[in-house]
C-alpha cells in the first residue's frame, strides 16, 4: 500500500494542473445537475403543494348566468363542486398599475379550490368591499393588506384584505385575468357563472369536461380550465432551465469521462516501462489498476463532495430564481437523498471510465516489449511525399501528417475533443436564441410591444384614432379575443382576429402562407398538437352556439397560451356575426420608443378608457439562462483543456521518440517544435470543424424541439454567426498550439542520450 500511495503523491506531482482541472470540471458538473434537480423539483412542488392543500378542482367552467350549472353535481366521476360563484369582469389600479380582473363572489371560503392565505384576512362581512387577491395579481397591482384599489371610470373603492395562492390558472397581463375574491355583495352585475369539480379520477379530465358541455350546452359555456393547464404554466420556464441545465449536465459528465479514458490511456502509453518495473518487483495486476483507479476517483469524489457542499450551503444565496428552487428544493423530503445519488452517480460513472483505461495497465507485462520502428506519425502517405516534394516546410507537413494520417489513436484523440466544443457551439446557440428574442421579437411572434383594451365607453374609430395620433405609434390592429370550444367539446383555445383584409396582422409564419382569403386562419403549434391536425386541414370550433369554420393556411409563431390559438382576420369573424366590435388592440411601435413610456402616455389620453400593457416576452423569464449557459461554457472549457494536455502530453512523448529521426534527417529544434505544435492545432482544427458541422445543426434539433413541445413551435432556433464561431475556433487552435510550445520546445532541446534512454 505505501508503494502504492508513493506512486499516485509522485503522479500527482507530475500532474497538478491537470488534478486540478478535473476536479474543478466535476465540481461545475455536479452543481449544474443539482441545480437541474432543484429546479425540477421547483418547478413541480410548489404549484403541487398548492392544488393538494387546497384541495383543487380538477375542471373549472364558465358558463353564463342563466346555466343550468346545478346538474353537473351528478355527472359520473364527479366528486365534489365548488360554487357557483357569481363573476363579473373589472379593472383594478393601484399605485398607477392597473390589472384586468374577474371579481368572483364567495360567500364563504371553499372547502373545494380553497384559496391558501398568505397575508392577511379572509372576507369578512364587516368589510363588505373587502377583496382577496390572488398573489401574482397582488405583486402586479403592487397591493398589499390595508390598500386601497379603485375601478377606473367609477367611484368604487376596494380594500385589500388578503393575498392568497390559488392552483387556478394565474394571472398574466394582456392574456388572462387576474383572480379577485369578494363577497355576493360587492358583485352588483354578474355577468357569468364559476364551476369547478373535482374529479374522483383525474385521468379522466377530457371525458368530464366533455359530459359538461354536453349537459349544459355549448352555446352556455365561455371557457374551460383543466389542472394540466394550471400545472404546465405554474412550471413554466422553471421546467425548462431544468431541461437545459440536465441536458448539459449529462453531457458535460460524458465528455469529462471520455476525457479522463484519454488521460489514462495516454499516461500508460507514457509509462510502460516504470509499469514493467512495478510489476517485476512485485505488483499483482490488480494493484497497478487500482494505482489509477483510486487516483481519479478521488479526485472526482473531492469535486463532487465540493459541489455538494456548496449547492447545500451557498445555493439559496444565489441571485434570482437559482435561489428561490434551492431554497424550496433544500425543504422538500428527498433532497438529502439528491445531495447523496447526484454526486455518487457522477463519482460512479467517472470510475468506470476510468476503469475500462486503467485495465489496460493491467496487462502490460513485466518485461517490456520493443517498440516496432516506424515513421514519423506512421508511414508518409503520398499526399505527404508530394507535399514535402514541393518544398513546403517539413514541420507543417509532418506535423499535418500525425493528424490526418487515420491512425486511430488520432481519430479517439480528436473525437474526445469534439464533444466538448460542440456542447459549447450548442450553448452559444442556445445564448443567440435567447438574444433574437430580445433583438427581433417580431421574429418569434411578438410584432406587436403593446396590447390595449377599450372599454365600451369609446368608439371603435375614436379609439383607433386616439392610438394612432401618438408619433411612436406605427400600427394599430383592432381585434377581438374569444374563448371557443374545441371539437369533442374537451377543452377551450383561444380564437383571435386582428387586423383587417386591407391591414393584415403581422404574423410570423414557420409554415404555409400568411391568411388573406375568407375562412382563412393561422394557428399555433400547441393547437396543431391538440387537434391532431396540420397546416391545409379545416378546423370547426364553437364560440357560444355559433359555430366557425376554418382552413388553417399557415402555422404561427405562438408565445401566447402555449401555443393553443387560432387567428384569423377580424372581418372573418364579422361575417358570422356583423355585431361584432373589436375589444382590444395591437400596437407596434417605431424602432427605438420605449413600450412603457407610450404606454404611460396612451394611459393618461385615454383619461380611464384605455387599459395598455406591454406585451410580455418569453425571454423574460429565460435573462438568468445566459447565467446558466456563461457558467456551462466555462465547465466545458476545462474539459476540453484537460483533453488538450492529454493530446499535448500525447504528442510530446511520440515527439521524443522521433526526436532521433527527426534530427537525423535535418530538423533543427524550432522545426521539431514546430511538428508538435502543428500536430496540436491540426487536432483542435479538425475537432473544431467536426464540433461546428455536428453542433449547428444539433443545435437547431433540441432548440426546436422545446419549441415544438412548449407549443410555441419550430423555427425559434438561431446557431451563432459565421464570424462568431470563427471566432470561437480561432481561438481553439490559436489556444490549443500556444499551449504546445512551451512542451513541445523543452522537448525538442533534450539531450541524445536522454531521448536514448526514453526510446530504450
Amino acid at each position: 500500500m505505501r508503494a502504492v500511495l508513493r506512486w499516485a503523491h509522485s503522479d500527482l506531482r507530475t500532474h497538478r494542473g491537470e488534478a486540478l482541472f478535473l476536479v474543478l470540471a466535476t465540481a461545475g458538473i455536479v452543481v449544474s445537475l443539482l441545480l437541474a434537480t432543484a429546479l425540477f423539483g421547483y418547478a413541480t412542488n410548489p404549484w403541487q403543494r398548492v392544488f393538494t392543500q387546497a384541495r383543487g378542482a380538477h375542471v373549472w367552467i364558465h358558463t353564463g348566468p342563466s346555466a343550468q350549472v346545478g346538474k353537473l353535481s351528478g355527472l359520473d366521476g364527479v366528486e365534489s363542486v365548488a360554487g357557483p360563484y357569481p363573476t363579473a369582469a373589472a379593472t383594478l389600479a393601484s399605485r398607477g398599475a392597473r390589472a384586468s380582473v374577474e371579481l368572483r363572489g364567495t360567500p364563504e371560503q371553499p372547502t373545494v379550490g380553497r384559496p391558501l392565505l398568505t397575508s392577511g384576512t379572509w372576507l369578512t362581512r364587516a368589510a363588505p368591499d373587502g377583496v382577496v387577491l390572488e398573489s401574482r395579481l397582488a405583486r402586479a397591482l403592487l397591493a398589499e393588506p390595508g390598500d386601497t384599489l379603485t375601478i377606473p371610470g367609477t367611484a368604487r373603492r376596494l380594500t385589500v384584505l388578503g393575498i392568497a395562492d390559488s392552483a387556478e390558472p394565474r394571472y398574466r397581463p394582456g392574456e388572462r385575468p387576474g383572480l379577485v375574491w369578494a363577497l355576493p355583495s360587492a358583485v352588483p352585475a354578474p355577468d357569468g357563472l364559476v364551476t369547478g369539480l373535482r374529479l374522483a379520477d383525474p385521468g379522466d379530465t377530457d371525458y368530464a369536461v366533455q359530459r359538461a358541455v354536453t349537459v349544459l350546452g355549448a352555446g352556455t359555456v365561455g371557457e374551460v380550465s383543466t389542472w394540466q393547464q394550471a400545472r404546465a404554466e405554474a412550471q413554466g420556464d422553471n421546467r425548462l432551465l431544468g431541461q437545459v441545465l440536465g441536458l448539459f449536465g449529462l453531457g458535460a459528465l460524458v465528455a469529462a469521462g471520455l476525457a479522463v479514458h484519454g488521460a489514462i490511456a495516454t499516461r500508460i502509453r507514457g509509462h510502460l516501462r516504470d509499469i514493467s518495473v512495478l510489476k517485476a518487483i512485485g505488483f499483482t495486476p490488480g494493484q497497478v489498476v487500482r494505482v489509477f483507479l483510486v487516483q481519479h476517483i478521488a479526485y472526482a469524489l473531492l469535486g463532487a463532495v465540493a459541489a455538494a457542499a456548496l449547492t447545500q450551503a451557498a445555493g439559496s444565496r444565489i441571485p434570482g430564481r437559482f435561489g428561490d428552487a434551492v431554497g424550496v428544493w433544500q425543504g422538500l423530503p428527498g433532497t438529502t437523498v439528491a445531495l447523496f445519488v447526484v454526486p455518487a452517480g457522477a463519482v460512479l460513472f467517472i470510475g468506470a471510465t476510468t476503469g475500462l483505461a486503467a485495465w489496460r495497465a493491467g496487462r502490460v507485462p513485466p518485461v517490456p516489449v520493443p517498440r516496432p520502428a516506424a515513421a514519423v506519425g506512421g508511414r508518409l502517405s503520398g499526399l505527404a511525399r508530394r507535399a514535402l516534394g514541393l518544398r513546403l516546410p517539413p514541420a507543417l507537413v509532418l506535423g499535418w501528417h500525425k493528424v490526418f494520417s487515420g491512425r486511430p489513436r488520432s481519430v479517439a484523440t480528436t473525437a474526445r475533443l469534439t464533444l466538448p466544443l460542440l456542447l459549447i457551439v450548442v450553448a452559444m446557440s442556445a445564448w443567440t436564441t435567447i438574444d433574437r428574442f430580445h433583438s427581433e421579437p417580431e421574429r418569434i411572434g411578438l410584432p406587436a410591444a403593446l396590447s390595449v383594451h377599450a372599454d365600451s365607453g369609446l368608439a371603435d374609430a375614436d379609439a383607433r384614432a386616439l392610438l394612432e395620433r401618438d408619433p411612436q405609434v406605427a400600427a394599430a390592429y383592432p381585434g377581438v379575443q374569444v374563448a371557443a370550444l374545441v371539437p369533442g367539446q374537451t377543452a377551450t383555445i383561444a380564437l383571435r382576429g386582428l387586423g383587417t383584409r386591407q391591414d393584415p396582422y403581422p404574423y410570423a409564419l414557420a409554415e404555409g402562407r400568411p391568411a388573406r382569403g375568407r375562412d382563412e386562419a393561422v394557428a399555433g403549434q400547441g393547437l396543431l398538437d391538440l387537434l391532431d391536425v396540420r397546416v391545409g386541414d379545416w378546423v370547426r370550433m364553437t364560440v357560444g352556439e355559433q359555430p366557425q369554420i376554418l382552413h388553417i393556411v399557415g402555422r404561427s409563431i405562438e408565445p401566447e397560451n402555449a401555443g393553443r390559438v387560432i387567428s384569423t382576420s377580424l372581418d372573418t369573424l364579422r361575417e358570422n356575426d356583423p355585431d361584432l366590435g373589436p375589444t382590444l388592440y395591437q400596437l407596434r411601435l417605431r424602432p427605438g420608443a420605449d413600450p412603457r413610456t407610450v404606454a404611460g402616455r396612451l394611459t393618461t389620453a385615454g383619461q380611464g378608457h384605455l387599459d395598455v400593457h406591454t406585451v410580455p416576452n418569453p425571454a423574460d423569464g429565460l435573462s438568468s439562462l445566459r447565467g446558466v449557459v456563461a457558467g456551462l461554457i466555462g465547465v466545458l472549457a476545462l474539459i476540453g483543456l484537460i483533453e488538450l494536455l492529454t493530446a499535448i502530453g500525447g504528442a510530446v512523448r511520440e515527439g521524443e521518440r522521433d526526436l532521433l529521426a527527426l534530427k537525423a534527417i535535418g530538423l533543427s529544434p524550432r522545426q521539431i517544435t514546430a511538428v508538435t505544435v502543428t500536430a496540436t492545432g491540426g487536432t483542435a482544427l479538425a475537432a473544431v470543424l467536426a464540433a461546428t458541422a455536428l453542433g449547428a445543426p444539433l443545435a437547431h434539433w433540441l432548440i426546436d424541439a422545446q419549441g415544438r413541445s412548449s407549443g410555441i413551435g419550430a423555427g425559434i432556433a438561431r446557431v451563432p454567426s459565421p464570424g462568431l464561431l470563427a471566432l470561437f475556433g480561432a481561438a481553439a487552435v490559436l489556444g490549443a498550439s500556444a499551449l504546445a510550445a512551451v512542451p513541445a520546445s523543452r522537448a525538442a532541446r533534450h539531450r541524445l542520450a536522454d531521448t536514448l534512454s526514453a526510446v530504450a
